[in-house]
This record gives C-alpha cells, sequence and structure tokens, in this order.
C-alpha cells in the first residue's frame, strides 16, 4: 500500500517530510508486529532441555515489542500518516521471508532468533539515521527502541556465546544454518591418554 502525503502532520514539519517519516514508520510497523508474532511463535514451539528459560525470557519480550509496536503506530498517525496493521498489509509490503523454523530445540531457535534480531536492529538504526535531520522526535522514539532490542538480542546471545566470548553462529546467513550451528557441539579435544604404569 503505496504512503499517501499526509493532509497535515505535527508542527514544524512539512507534509512531505512527514510522508517520508510515515514511510520509515510503517515499514519498522511491519518489522515490530512481525518480531511480536515471531517471539510467541518460538515461544509456542521451543522445546530441549532449555525449555523453561527459554519459554519464559521470551514473554517479556513479546510485551515490550507489541508496546513498541503499538508507540510506532501512534506516532504515524499523529504525524496525519495511516498505520497499516493488518496482516494482510503486513505480508504485502514486508521484505523478508518468514521465521523458517517451527518445533525445534531451544538453542536452534535461539540461533535463528539472533539473526532475526539481527536484522530488526540494523533496520531500525537506519531507519533512527534517516529520520535524524528530519524529525528528532521519531529518531528518539526509534532510540528508544533500539535500546530494549539490543539488550533483548543480549540476552539470546548470552545462550550462543563460549567461555571464550565468541558466538556459535558467527558467519551464519540463514535462520537454517544459525539453527544448526546453535546446536552443533564443538569436536572433543582428543588428546593421548596418560597412564601411571608404564612398561620397562
Amino acid at each position: 500500500m503505496a504512503v499517501g502525503s499526509p493532509r497535515y502532520t505535527v508542527p514544524g514539519l512539512s507534509t512531505k517530510d512527514g510522508k517520508q517519516i510515515i514511510s520509515l514508520l510503517n515499514m519498522r510497523l511491519h518489522a515490530l508486529n512481525d518480531l511480536a508474532l515471531t517471539l510467541k511463535h518460538i515461544h509456542w514451539n521451543v522445546v530441549g532441555p532449555h525449555f523453561i528459560a527459554v519459554h519464559e525470557m521470551l514473554d517479556p519480550q513479546t510485551v515490550a515489542v507489541r508496546a513498541m509496536a503499538d508507540d510506532t503506530a501512534e506516532r504515524i498517525s499523529a504525524l496525519g500518516g495511516e498505520p497499516h496493521g493488518t496482516p494482510g498489509a503486513l505480508v504485502a509490503e514486508r521484505t523478508w521471508d518468514d521465521y523458517s523454523l517451527g518445533r525445534a530445540d531451544a538453542l536452534a531457535h535461539l540461533g535463528a532468533l539472533d539473526l532475526v534480531y539481527t536484522g530488526i536492529i540494523t533496520e531500525h538504526r537506519s531507519a533512527a539515521s534517516k529520520a535524524a535531520d528530519i524529525d528528532p522526535v521519531t529518531e528518539d522514539l526509534l532510540i528508544e527502541h533500539l535500546r530494549s532490542l539490543e539488550q533483548f538480542q543480549w540476552f539470546v546471545r548470552a545462550h550462543l556465546e563460549g567461555a571464550g566470548g565468541s558466538l556459535s553462529t558467527t558467519g551464519a546467513e540463514t535462520e537454517q544454518q544459525a539453527a544448526t550451528a546453535a546446536v552443533r557441539k564443538p569436536a572433543a579435544k582428543r588428546t593421548a591418554k596418560k597412564t601411571s604404569r608404564s612398561k620397562a
């Protein structure tokens, strides 16, 4: 759905600039709505030894992301725009595919979710940068979201980080690759056994 020029916008902003910000925010709204649904999907489909930790970690994230979506939609309305909040608009206008994992091990889901968060955060940062010179209020809103989104990714990455500080999913480019890397056990170091007895 194309964004038309608003008939009015907030004081100090032209309707042309308002249209640009509304367009930016509509895509962020889609991303946040999609993220909230993905978090709930993972919450329902996670299994394995880390089930309860991940299951309970995701609910507060879902609530927070839904609040971010609400703030984004209300900002669009305040700018004189129309938030596109229907499932059909989300599917038609998004530039990414559906989350690809179903019922799976908790670490597999966290590996894939790390990539989801990377995409959301990268695009949120880009939108905040574009908004900076046009509408600092929208920039501030997106920065506020980023504080929480980056913290949530840190929570996810804590499950994927080894003692040496590296992520098990480093180099993964797809959710499936990240999921596989997250559950792969590191190869055991083979060391020669030493015996206390030696042959004379």
